[in-house]
């Protein structure tokens, strides 16, 4: 009996909360290095989709499509960068053209288009495209094969253009907010 109240007393808080939230998170080879994985999809993605050749490979696009919708359902919810409203609709703009782009399920758990995108990266990356098609779930991506054939012509995406652009230059905002407020972190060169 003791348990079920403890239990209660912890789930009453969320009662009337409404539906969560979707969320993803990166899997471990998302961003090898980086000390802060969303920072890193924040610029890598924003190098990707706004710079000539940031999408060279059918490998690389997949990695892209990933984190942003990591990013796209992430950032609103991630207390460390306080995204603004404005980058939280933009990059919810760049989810919906993803989908529409690469065939994905509406409704698709973000989760699932995060690993299947990640897995499809590796086995493309590895040269097994047949590994990568078996990577994109039926459930998540209407037809595995299309999907590939978009991800190796991918084609310009101004609104994830757009909403990786205005994250990392939120990014880069927050982060100089955060060295001005610090003793001494006057950046312009002035005491």
């Amino acid at each position: 009996m003791r348990g079920f109240i403890t239990t209660l007393a912890l789930l009453l808080p969320l009662i009337g909360c409404g539906p969560l939230s979707p969320s993803a998170s990166l899997p471990y080879d998302a961003t090898l290095g980086a000390a802060d994985p969303t920072r890193g999809a924040i610029f890598s993605t924003a190098y990707a989709f706004n710079n000539p050749g940031g999408l060279a490979t059918p490998a690389i696009a997949a990695r892209a499509a990933a984190n942003v919708e990591f990013l796209a359902v992430s950032l609103p919810h991630d207390a460390r960068y306080g995204s603004s409203p404005t980058v939280n609709q933009q990059m919810a703009a760049a989810r919906r053209e993803m989908h529409a782009a690469l065939g994905i399920v509406e409704g698709a758990n973000p989760q699932l288009v995060v690993n299947g995108l990640y897995a499809a990266s590796r086995a493309l990356a590895a040269g097994d495209n047949a590994a990568a098609e078996r990577a994109l779930a039926p459930a998540v991506f209407s037809n595995g094969g299309e999907t590939l054939r978009r991800l190796a012509a991918m084609g310009p995406w101004p609104r994830t253009a757009e909403a990786t652009a205005m994250a990392e230059r939120e990014h880069l905002r927050i982060e100089q907010e955060r060295i001005n407020s610090q003793p001494g972190g006057d950046s312009s060169g002035r005491n």
